[in-house]
């Protein structure tokens, strides 16, 4: 019964979401409001209350899962093996996660807006901290006797990651998923990373 309850919510939530992306592609996410959301997915408003407080919740389930979907990708074992980078993995992973951004396209670019952009650094950070800081931290490391902190790497990387992320759906640009993610990579492994004693993988 609880698994027949599950795909029910699940189902729910689906349509509740692509409603929604619908709208906030169409009218921007100020414009819309919570009836909307109803009629474009075919429930009443008290399903959708069921579901998610206000327009704000739905908003932040959004996020949460976009970032998580994000953090699984971004698995260590997958890509670093003891003080190495598999740099090929990593451009994989990257040009996946460009993909599925392209695909919504107008979506992020409709939340890509300062605070939401602020919001997705703090939670990529926090990922990169949780599931990276002890590969960092067993490194140790030091440029020309100056220990960096690690909040110092996470906080650089962090922000190459978005503020490319943002120049690419913002910008006119017609470079491909694959081509971002190896730009992005040789700028942080060739000239960085190798900086800091981590041992690239060609």
């Amino acid at each position: 019964m609880a698994k027949k309850l599950d795909l029910r919510v699940k189902r729910t939530h689906k349509m509740i979401v692509e409603a929604f992306v619908h709208l906030v592609e169409q009218k921007g996410y100020e414009h819309i409001t919570v009836q909307e959301i109803a009629d474009e997915a075919m429930i009443n408003r008290a399903t959708f209350y069921a579901h998610f407080k206000d327009k704000q919740d739905l908003y932040d389930f959004i996020f949460r899962n976009a970032v998580e979907a994000f953090a699984s990708v971004l698995d260590p074992d997958q890509i670093v093996q003891g003080n190495r980078l598999k740099v090929k993995q990593i451009e994989i992973v990257l040009t996946n996660i460009y993909k599925r951004i392209q695909e919504n396209r107008k979506f992020f670019l409709t939340i890509m807006d300062g605070s939401a952009n602020e919001m997705l650094r703090k939670q990529i950070e926090e990922i990169l901290d949780e599931k990276y800081a002890h590969i960092f931290n067993r490194l140790k490391i030091t440029e020309n006797d100056i220990e960096v902190p690690m909040d110092f790497i996470l906080e650089y990387m962090t922000s190459i990651f978005v503020g490319t992320l943002h120049w690419w759906i913002t910008s006119d640009t017609q470079m491909p998923a694959d081509h971002l993610a190896k730009l992005v990579v040789k700028l942080v492994g060739n000239g960085h990373l190798t900086i800091l004693g981590i041992e690239i993988e060609h």
